[in-house]
């Protein structure tokens, strides 16, 4: 049965992102690219971090925003007020937690790692295996999962929100034209409006824009490595990765099989063991790795990945290359965007 989901999935799997790329500072530019042996086509299979991720009703305001900072952090919206967004999602350590899973109401441990929430309003679907379609639809979920936030029910939620008079106040103004502002679907898309600020853009970005100072030589290597290997088969675009599903165990069986991956959510065969393709945007500083949180090497976490995904044995100088082109994928984080909300809540 695995293997013909393998190649279920295979037969389904898109073709690397083809994203124009303009050459930005001409013979510079072409030389850099010629140096590291990489050639417009391969460049062209990244591109750099859009400037804005607007939802799709458009720009929201910044009483909005400025509402979904302050629920991001706020520990009211769990049963026994001591969990929030953050808990599982620090800003201030790339948007992860460090744990292989996380622990949330009671104590209780997550199913799956958490992932960053960097750039992450930017993938084609949210959480391992997709059941959110974007991130105001994602920050509703774990409020009411019973082993994360643990919240009984909506009307819960909005009880507390209700009874506080400053919310009170911010949801009225963030949603000014609405008789009911404090709703769950506002609580939604006041923190997915501030999590599509949550975007990191870094030296990557630099070079793909033209800077040919940007990359070392051997992270201009590694990103030639990258490609050949195969990584960008499904790592590619602006995110690289975070585009589309993938077989966990493409070539060679993933070591583990307790979790079915998208499978929960649909009930298709060929969803066995698919999961969403992460980002590889601050990979370097979100371990630990996979869906299972299982790895904390990220050279680990490369071999297993050419193996399993590619049946391919790096050399030790394949690794290192391309372990050094995943380093520059470290962006900047937006140290005033996310500075913690003040006053009373």
């Amino acid at each position: 049965m695995r293997h013909a989901v393998r190649h279920a999935v295979r037969r389904s799997m898109p073709a690397a992102i083809a994203v124009l790329f303009v050459l930005g500072c001409g013979g510079a530019r072409e030389s850099e690219a010629a140096d590291a042996g990489l050639t417009p086509a391969e460049l062209a299979l990244f591109a750099p971090l859009p400037r804005t991720l607007f939802a799709s009703g458009g720009e929201a305001s910044d009483a909005q925003i400025e509402l979904g900072r302050a629920l991001f952090h706020e520990p009211r919206l769990s049963d026994g007020h001591d969990v929030s967004c953050s808990s599982c999602h620090a800003l201030n350590g790339w948007g992860a937690d460090g744990r292989r899973v996380s622990f949330g109401h009671d104590g209780r441990a997550g199913l799956r790692n958490a992932p960053t929430v960097y750039n992450a309003a930017g993938h084609f679907v949210q959480f391992w295996d997709g059941r959110a379609t974007d991130v105001e639809a994602q920050a509703m979920g774990p409020i009411l999962n019973p082993i994360e936030m643990g919240m009984q029910s909506v009307e819960a939620v909005l009880r507390h929100l209700r009874g506080s008079p400053r919310y009170v106040d911010a949801f009225r103004t963030a949603f000014p034209n609405e008789s009911q502002p404090i709703s769950y679907n506002n609580v939604g898309r006041a923190i997915g409006a501030f999590e599509r600020g949550l975007l990191t853009p870094g030296r990557w970005d630099r070079f793909l824009e033209g800077d040919t100072t940007a990359l070392t030589a051997e992270e201009a290597r590694g990103v030639k490595r990258f490609v050949t290997v195969g990584c960008a088969g499904c790592h590619a675009g602006a995110f690289v990765g975070g585009d589309r599903y993938a077989l966990a165990g493409v070539v060679h069986p993933w070591p583990t099989s307790t979790d079915s991956g998208r499978y929960q959510v649909t009930g298709l065969i060929s969803d066995l063991f698919v999961f969403k393709v992460p980002s590889l945007r601050n990979v370097a500083m979100t371990s630990p790795y996979f869906h299972d949180g299982s790895v904390t090497s990220l050279p680990e976490a490369v071999r297993m990945m050419a193996h399993h995904q590619l049946g391919r044995t790096l050399t030790p100088l394949e690794s290192r290359e391309i372990v050094s082109f995943l380093g520059a994928l470290t962006g900047t984080l937006p140290a005033k965007y996310i500075a913690f909300p003040q006053g009373d809540r």
